[in-house]
């Protein structure tokens, strides 16, 4: 029996659930609110795990197309104290393909291949228990019902609602983000302080981490803690008095590091979002969640992953489980729920280490994952 299966959302999560079903030979709905692929940008580079988003992509047959696009060398990691004095410098070794880095744009060119997604399709909500299935009601007032609606929308999802009455909560952590593009032609003192990988840098409750792209591009993130309205009297779209702010928060830093703030032309403010550590809900029929719309966490590295390889499992428990589709279903909530609880204890750990009052706990935890 063929359902009437839709995914709304073409993130990772969300395109990976929908290219192991096409693997599968099952039809999928993806729809996106987004009017083109290149509608905006997709944010920095990616670190796929070995056991999380490498295996996602082997169970859609894209592993070794992955490994041809990644980085390897996009491992590697510098830390320096804020005078400049290099305090780490790990470079990975030539065959170790841990968690090999690949711009996000490249990711999604990737898991696009044969799908069909209908891009434009902003879904307003979505109403469970309808006949006929599920009730996607869109923006533009059109409605279609499916069998399963698969959630996979971010951070404020539009189907959450339907199973949970959970929201988003400030971390107490803002990110600024800007970017240098040609870094190796046009700042080459930059690009030997960021290596091959990310160079990060810890003070007291901030830090500023640049991380290496494909092609010189460079994303730079200014983090710090901050209350909400931290820029109230402030012009977010104003880049020199943004800029002004942000080199006054880190004065007295070494001048190569700011000039990572000081060439940046463009700054966008990423305030840290959170979902409730254990985030579940009451088995709804016909609607289910993956990746930020199921578990939001701190972006420390667990996050794509963990949305890859859920959206993998879905398909496979959806394509060749059990019969009963709902049945399905809610074994792999379940499934889902214990690993991503799991991971999101540790990143939020991870984030009150990483800007913290103490810029030796953020030294302190690089030195403890990399010795695992």
């Amino acid at each position: 029996m063929r359902h009437r299966i839709a995914v709304v959302g073409c993130g990772p999560a969300g395109l990976t659930f929908a290219r192991v079903l096409h693997r599968h030979g099952h039809p999928v709905t993806v729809l996106e609110r987004d009017p083109a692929p290149d509608a905006r940008p997709l944010g920095g580079a990616l670190d796929l795990h070995e056991g999380l988003g490498q295996l996602a992509l082997d169970k859609a047959g894209l592993l070794a197309e992955f490994q041809a696009l990644s980085r390897p060398e996009g491992q590697a990691m510098r830390i320096l104290d804020m005078d400049g004095t290099v305090l780490r410098d790990w470079r990975p070794r030539p065959d170790d393909r841990a968690n090999p880095e690949i711009d996000r744009g490249q990711l999604r060119d990737l898991l696009l291949g044969p799908l069909d997604v209908q891009w434009g399709r902003g879904v307003s909500e979505v109403v469970p228990g309808t006949r006929g299935g599920a009730l996607v009601r869109f923006a533009d007032g059109r409605e279609e019902t499916f069998d399963l609606v698969v959630g996979a929308d971010g951070a404020w999802s539009r189907i959450r609602p339907a199973v949970s009455s959970a929201t988003p909560h400030y971390t107490g952590v803002t990110y600024v983000e800007t970017f240098l593009d040609d870094v190796d032609t046009r700042h080459p003192h930059l690009a030997r302080l960021i290596g091959d990988g990310s160079v990060a840098v810890y003070g007291v409750n901030r830090a500023l981490v640049a991380q290496r792209n494909s092609g010189g591009h460079v994303k730079v993130y200014a983090q710090f803690c901050a209350p909400p309205d931290w820029h109230a009297n402030l012009g977010l779209d104003d880049a020199e008095a943004v800029r002004s702010r942000l080199l006054a928060m880190f004065d007295g830093w070494a001048a190569p590091v700011l000039d990572l703030l000081r060439h940046g032309t463009v700054f966008v403010h990423r305030p840290l979002y959170v979902l409730p550590v254990s985030h579940t809900w009451t088995h709804v029929p016909g609607v289910t969640l993956l990746g930020d719309a199921a578990h939001l966490m701190p972006p420390l590295g667990a996050g794509a992953n963990l949305a890859m390889l859920e959206g993998a499992e879905l398909a496979e428990s959806v394509a060749s489980g059990p019969a009963d589709l709902d049945e399905a279903v809610q074994a792999f909530e379940e499934q889902m729920w214990v690993r991503a609880g799991r991971w999101a204890k540790i990143t939020a750990a991870g984030l009150e280490r990483l800007v913290s009052p103490d810029p030796a706990e953020a030294l302190a935890l690089f030195d403890q994952v990399q010795a695992s």
